[in-house]
């Protein structure tokens, strides 16, 4: 159904109906998804996340870009505070045909004169707009539209001028036959004895819209009773944003740190969410070329590496930032510029700091007895396919993934031939059935051995925490798994023990670079990680 329909039809149910405030596209999501059938976009909400005042000072083509994204992420309909119409008659008819080609339901002009200045600010005061000026302004505007259902509400402010009833009823009866859809009976009393004042002399004659922002004390039972059509709950999605902004941000100030809010604070991926990510990830799938899509990566990111103290005590360490991103962002971004998109990282240490879009999370509950094997184990339903497994604190050059992605063997581990230097924490090192020879492109290493306890000076090279398998390497890795699972749970295994196990019956193959990667474990490290790029 169409939007102006939608709201067409709000307007003439024999039910009270509700439309909630919203002022950009995200809070527009948020009102569609608590499930209101409608949206008002408040003039003085607009203004105000603009930073100007409600006085017209943002232009009509300003509000319009705002209630465009507003439009584009909703499907409920819109009914726009138009204020004054933006000028005169003209002005109405080109803001009626902009609105339409946006997907806007509808909009409210009020009879004061431009530029309009709220009607709670020295109300009695403002001037009210000619009668019959007025009504030729709500003439333009429905000779303009080319949707029979787009809807034109007029807005009396007899009551806010402190005329009194007999100019209110005066007003709305011209508007009315002027061909207004509907009449909006706006009052700034604490209490709704206008409005109830109103509806009595009114007798139903066309459909009334209220927006009791000053008299909330009256029970919604009431409206219905008098005969109410639509209630606007006109800004207090704005005033709640501006409420938890200053709260939050002086929280932030005074502590100088972010612990005392992020619980209490949307997470990121909420944010994703309403912004429509998935929607994203489904549409690359049908769009984007299809190299690296049936491929998938997952990252062992569960510890928190102590060796760097104080640094990672609110944070993991994949979390770490290194030229102004953190080492798992980074990570995920490569594999993304290779079209790898199915993305798992098994978190541990912190994990409620690991939240990123499109990718899927797993926890390795008991991080702090266990390994990366165990990690991985938790992750076990992920390897199929092609599969990528990265440590989550480890930085690599790009080309690196790519060396990784063009070897054809079934189960494939990058190894540096520049092996570490002595006096560094345990690495695993590596014995080969050949040393890397940088001539020999077509070079088949397979390993024999991988152990920190390798002699630096006889050691082929360092694994590097990164590796391939592909369906059949995926089926090798779980079926082995499923031989030796019982040794490997619990902590007792590490990664090195379960590839020195399945070398028994199987070939692991290696594949040399020459520095161009990063293992982050201390602070020495993590200097030296902005020249990994």
């Amino acid at each position: 159904m169409k939007k102006t329909t939608q709201l067409k039809n709000m307007l003439q149910s024999n039910n009270l109906e509700f439309i909630m405030e919203a002022h950009n596209g995200l809070s527009a999501k948020i009102v569609e998804n608590t499930g209101f059938k409608g949206i008002w976009a408040s003039g003085l909400s607009i203004s105000a996340a603009l930073g100007v005042r409600d006085n017209n000072e943002a232009s009509w083509t300003q509000v319009l870009e705002v209630i465009e994204f507003m439009s584009d992420t909703t499907n409920i309909p819109i009914l726009l505070d138009g204020d004054t119409g933006y000028g005169n008659f003209n002005n109405m008819r080109r803001l009626v045909r902009k609105l339409e080609q946006r997907g806007i339901a509808g909009v409210c002009i009020e009879d004061k004169l431009f530029p309009k200045t709220n009607s709670f600010i020295n109300s009695e005061a403002q001037p009210l707009a000619d009668i019959d000026e007025f009504c030729g302004k709500i003439q333009a505007a429905k000779d303009a539209q080319t949707d029979p259902d787009f809807v034109v509400v007029a807005r009396v402010e007899a009551f806010i001028a402190g005329w009194g009833l007999d100019e209110a009823l005066k007003r709305a009866e011209a508007y009315r036959l002027a061909g207004a859809d509907a009449i909006l009976m706006h009052s700034k009393k604490s209490n709704a004895s206008e409005i109830k004042a109103f509806m009595d002399a009114w007798g139903d004659r066309h459909p009334v819209i209220i927006v009791p922002t000053k008299y909330y004390s009256t029970p919604t039972t009431h409206f219905t009773e008098w005969g109410v059509s639509l209630v606007i709950w006109a800004n207090h999605n704005v005033r709640a944003a501006i409420t938890a902004m200053e709260e939050t941000t002086k929280q932030i100030f005074e502590d100088q740190s972010l612990m005392n809010v992020e619980g209490s604070v949307a997470s990121v991926g909420h944010i994703f969410e309403l912004q429509g990510a998935n929607e994203l990830k489904e549409a690359e799938k049908k769009y984007l070329p299809t190299y690296g899509q049936e491929m998938n990566a997952i990252i062992l990111a569960a510890s928190r590496g102590l060796q760097l103290g104080d640094l990672t005590e609110d944070i993991p360490k994949t979390m770490l930032k290194v030229n102004g991103e953190p080492i798992l962002h980074t990570m995920v971004s490569q594999f993304n510029a290779i079209g790898i998109k199915d993305i798992t990282v098994v978190r541990g240490y912190k994990r409620e700091m690991i939240d990123l879009p499109n990718v899927k999370m797993l926890d390795n509950i008991d991080f702090e007895q266990t390994k990366d094997l165990d990690s991985l184990i938790v992750a076990s339903k992920e390897i199929r396919g092609t599969t990528v497994i990265a440590y989550g604190d480890i930085l690599f050059k790009s080309y690196v993934l790519n060396e990784l992605l063009n070897d054809d063997n079934d189960i494939t581990i990058v190894v540096d031939a520049h092996v570490a230097k002595e006096g560094r924490n345990p690495r695993d090192f590596i014995y080969a059935n050949q040393h890397c020879n940088r001539k020999d492109f077509s070079q088949k290493v397979i390993l024999e051995k991988m152990s920190p306890k390798i002699p630096v000076e006889k050691a082929f090279g360092e694994f590097v925490g990164l590796w391939k398998v592909t369906e059949t390497g995926a089926s090798i890795i779980l079926s082995h798994y499923e031989k030796v699972k019982d040794i490997a749970i619990s902590g007792k295994w590490q990664i090195n023990d379960f590839f020195n196990s399945l070398l028994e019956k199987n070939d692991v193959y290696i594949k040399y670079i020459d520095g161009s990667w990063l293992d982050v474990d201390d602070i020495v490290d993590l200097q030296k990680a902005e020249e990994i790029k």
